[in-house]
């Protein structure tokens, strides 16, 4: 095995670990400051965004690997013809025997690496949706454990992606058009009194006419 596919058997069995410490049960409160540590760290946001990079790589190798298996299989149609509709008796068959062998391997092992990466995604994302509906019953149960820093964080939890800043960014808007509207009011009540100003100087500088 290649340097770079025993780096992908390495990811895959990283990620059967982390699959089986999410689905491990856990008590609220340590499952609560997992998923919270998970979503503050800037670390994790990094490995994050370099994973989305690996699994791209591990994507081209996966594509890689299908054409190869495809190409063996062609091979091997190819060489039956040639001998008459007989199977490839030999050294040749074991080696292409042994070719479709590392090629289906390879393929099987990306696959199931990217298909593991989106059962963890998937996986995170039910468990926050979890976590989020337990703290929001504790709440309307009276738990004063419920509330506090802890369960805003677990709200804002799994927003250190995309969604995450996209949310950031509209509160920020939504902030501006706030500030916005509150300076226009100004300005406006501003003008009217100016307006009244104005037209109180206009009316005691307008000359009476003698009667």
């Amino acid at each position: 095995m290649t340097l770079y596919y025993s780096l992908v058997f390495l990811l895959l069995v990283a990620e059967m670990a982390l699959f089986m410490l999410l689905i491990v049960p856990l008590p609220f409160t340590i499952r609560r400051k997992m998923f919270t540590f998970i979503s503050e760290s800037p670390l994790i946001a990094k490995l994050q965004y370099g994973m989305k990079i690996t699994f791209i790589f591990i994507l081209i190798l996966f594509i890689d690997s299908v054409n190869r298996v495809y190409r063996v299989q062609v091979e091997l149609a190819e060489s039956n013809k040639q001998q008459g509709g007989a199977a490839v008796l030999g050294h040749e068959r074991m080696e292409v025997q042994a070719r479709k062998f590392y090629s289906q391997r390879n393929m099987y092992l990306c696959g199931f690496t990217l298909f593991l990466s989106l059962i963890l995604n998937r996986t995170y994302t039910m468990i926050l949706d979890v976590l989020r509906l337990e703290e929001k019953v504790k709440k309307y149960e009276g738990d004063p454990k419920a509330s506090g820093k802890a369960s805003e964080k677990l709200a804002n939890a799994g927003d250190a992606g995309e969604i995450g800043r996209l949310r950031k960014e509209l509160k920020d808007k939504d902030r501006d058009l706030e500030t916005l509207k509150k300076q226009s009011e100004g300005l406006s009540r501003e003008y009217g009194d100016l307006s009244d100003k104005y037209g109180a100087t206009q009316v005691d500088a307008t000359p009476k006419k003698d009667k």
